[in-house]
């Protein structure tokens, strides 16, 4: 029996108590339904500025599918903002672990609203950390982001070798983990931040400026529209799926490993795919189900200001020291969200 196995067996028979912050966005949701199967208690804080109540309900309903069990007396909502201590306050009383998801997410948007993006994600984390804090949490877990490599050039990138932020987005999440690392220091409190490359999976929202490619891809394609790859196509990701993520949020909140704890570690699968490359995976596999649909070249503009050219994480850390076991190489995941993809993203 795997570590995971042995963890998920550990939490069905002990019934605990999650916040998690941002439940009606694309992590958030699945890491509520993965929750709500492991017999877990769950507390969600949500603004809906980027998520959607829809994510929600599909958790919701997705649990009881495959639980064969009504989980919704297990669910507590709060409709509330990171930005105001008071609502955190309130979500994090009588909670035992936080998993915090809640940001505004995106390089570009950043770039056009760095005020916003700074109040929910430097001012909204320190709230969340002071609330969290006060109410003797055990584990705080938050969502860091793999643009805090900003511009340092190693591959595959490394835990300790970060450089320069390249947008204000990168910048706040550079914050966030210094607040991380002063509050573990001064007050014992006890973090870990989960650097995320490219995750992707379902409930993912394909709509809007800031939409994340694989989704927005699929949905251009199933709806014989036009996709545009920003530069020569040649730029690479690390995407990892999402199951991969809600793993590596559990262990790390659960872990009894000491040396674990005030750390960052990188979620992803130390692989890279070309923007090129996962056009072709997204279409072959949109072809193979759905009829009438034909193949479409791309369109390729300027380079979108922000961006790293590659990106690529090495797991080891968290494979030492968290024992993360992704399942999910791209092409499995790929293969797990499409279905979705297709039933949900169509016109």
């Amino acid at each position: 029996m795997t570590k995971y196995k042995e963890l998920q067996e550990h939490l069905k028979n002990n019934q605990n108590i999650w916040l998690i912050t941002g439940v009606a966005g694309f992590i958030g949701s699945n890491l509520l339904e993965t929750l709500l199967i492991l017999n877990q208690k769950v507390v969600g804080l949500d603004n809906f500025d980027t998520g959607h109540q829809h994510n929600i309900d599909q958790a919701l309903e997705d649990a009881q599918q495959a639980t064969g069990k009504d989980l919704s007396n297990n669910f507590k909502f709060i409709d509330g903002d990171i930005r105001e201590l008071k609502d955190c306050e309130q979500a994090c009383d009588g909670v035992d672990y936080v998993l915090h998801q809640a940001a505004l997410g995106s390089v570009p948007r950043s770039i056009e609203d760095p005020i916003n993006t700074n109040r929910a994600n430097i001012d909204g984390f320190l709230n969340m950390l002071v609330a969290s804090k006060d109410a003797n949490i055990k584990r705080f877990v938050y969502a860091a982001s793999s643009s805090t490599y900003g511009d340092h050039p190693d591959l595959p990138k490394i835990e300790d070798k970060i450089g320069s932020p390249l947008s204000p987005y990168a910048v706040t999440k550079v914050v966030n983990e210094l607040y991380a690392q002063v509050f573990a220091k001064t007050y014992g409190f006890k973090t870990i931040g989960l650097r995320y490359f490219n995750i992707f999976g379902k409930r993912q929202d394909p709509n809007g400026a800031y939409a994340a490619v694989i989704p927005k891809w699929v949905a251009a394609i199933l709806n014989q529209e036009q996709v545009f790859i920003n530069g020569d196509g040649e730029t690479s990701r690390d995407f990892c799926y999402i199951d991969n993520t809600v793993q590596m949020n559990l262990l790390a909140a659960t872990t009894d490993n000491d040396k674990a704890t005030d750390q960052v570690y990188n979620v992803a699968l130390n692989d890279r795919t070309s923007l090129n490359k996962l056009y072709q995976m997204i279409e072959e596999r949109l072809i193979q189900r759905t009829q009438g649909l034909e193949r479409k070249n791309p369109i390729f503009r300027d380079f979108r200001a922000g961006d790293v050219r590659h990106s690529q994480a090495n797991i080891d850390k968290a494979i030492e020291l968290l024992k993360y076991q992704p399942k999910y190489k791209i092409e499995k995941g790929m293969d797990e969200a499409m279905d979705w993809y297709v039933k949900s993203l169509s016109v």
